[in-house]
C-alpha cells in the first residue's frame, strides 16, 4: 500500500481526528458547509495542527472516490492492523474476561467495516482475521465502520488455527457460527472469556477452524432464506453475547 490513502465523510474523518490524529496528512473541506459538525471537525483539526483547505465541491468530487463525501475529504497514512505478538500483549493487559470476534475468510471490505462497527458497539475487545483470505483495512472499511476502525483493535494473524489454539490455552472458549449446528445461539453460554467465530457468507467456517471450535451454534431462522449476511449475523451474535454479559 502507498504511503497515503484518501478517506471521505465527516464521521470517518472525525474519528481519525479524535483517535488517530497522527494519521492525518491533509484535509479539504467544503467552503460552503457551515454547521456544528463542521465546526467540531475544524476545531479538532486545528488542535492536531492539520493543513486545512477550504475548497469548492467540484474539487472535493475530484479528490474523493465516494461522491457522498459530505463536504469532507482527507489524505491519511494507511491504517495498519496489529500482529500476533501485539494481540498477546493486549490479552495480557485485559482486566475483564476477553470478548473477541474472529472473522474467517471475510473478504468484502464492506462486511469487514460493518462487523467492526457492530463489534465496537457491543464492547468487543478485539477483532481477529487471518492475514490471507481476508479484507484489509482500507478507506472503504474506514467509511463503513463509521469510525470503529480507528478505535477497535484489529489483528491479522499469520496462522488462524494456531491463533485459535493459543486462545484456548488462555481459557477462552471458541464459539463458532454454523448453519447446520444443532444448538441455538440463544442456548449458548456467552459469558466469561469467549471468542465468537464467523465464517464467510456462503462458505462458512473453514474445516480446520470449525474443528478447532469448542462449540458450534446456529441462529434460528423463521423464514425461507438459509443464511444471513455475515455482518448481520455478527451483529445478532454479538448483541446476544452483550445481553448475557451485562
Amino acid at each position: 500500500m502507498s504511503g497515503k490513502v484518501t478517506i471521505a465523510g465527516i464521521h470517518t474523518v472525525l474519528a481519525v481526528l479524535r483517535y488517530r490524529p497522527e494519521r492525518l496528512l491533509e484535509l479539504w473541506v467544503s467552503a460552503d458547509r457551515k454547521d456544528q459538525r463542521m465546526d467540531q471537525l475544524l476545531d479538532l483539526a486545528k488542535k492536531a495542527g492539520a493543513n486545512v483547505q477550504r475548497v469548492k465541491r467540484q474539487e472535493l468530487d475530484k479528490r474523493a472516490d465516494d461522491k457522498h463525501h459530505q463536504g469532507v475529504v482527507a489524505s491519511v497514512r494507511p491504517a495498519t492492523p496489529g500482529t500476533d505478538q501485539q494481540l498477546s500483549q493486549l490479552l495480557d493487559k485485559l482486566d475483564a474476561p476477553p470478548f473477541l470476534l474472529v472473522l474467517d475468510g471475510v473478504t468484502d471490505p464492506h462486511n469487514l467495516g460493518a462487523c467492526l462497527r457492530s463489534a465496537d458497539a457491543a464492547g468487543v475487545h478485539a477483532v481477529i482475521t487471518p492475514r490471507d483470505r481476508s479484507a484489509h483495512l482500507n478507506p472503504t472499511v474506514d467509511r463503513v465502520s463509521s469510525g470503529a476502525s480507528q478505535v477497535l483493535p484489529l489483528f491479522q494473524v499469520t496462522n488462524l488455527a494456531r491463533c485459535l489454539k493459543s486462545l484456548q490455552q488462555r481459557g477462552i472458549w471458541l464459539t463458532g457460527l454454523a448453519g447446520e449446528a444443532s444448538d441455538s445461539l440463544y442456548e449458548a453460554n456467552l459469558q466469561g472469556p469467549v471468542a465468537l467465530i464467523m465464517g464467510a457468507e456462503g462458505q462458512g467456517l473453514r474445516r480446520l477452524t470449525r474443528d478447532t471450535c469448542d462449540h458450534l451454534v446456529r441462529i434460528p431462522m423463521a423464514g425461507q432464506v438459509e443464511s444471513l449476511n455475515v455482518s448481520v449475523a455478527a451483529g445478532v451474535c454479538l448483541f446476544e453475547a452483550l445481553r448475557q454479559r451485562i
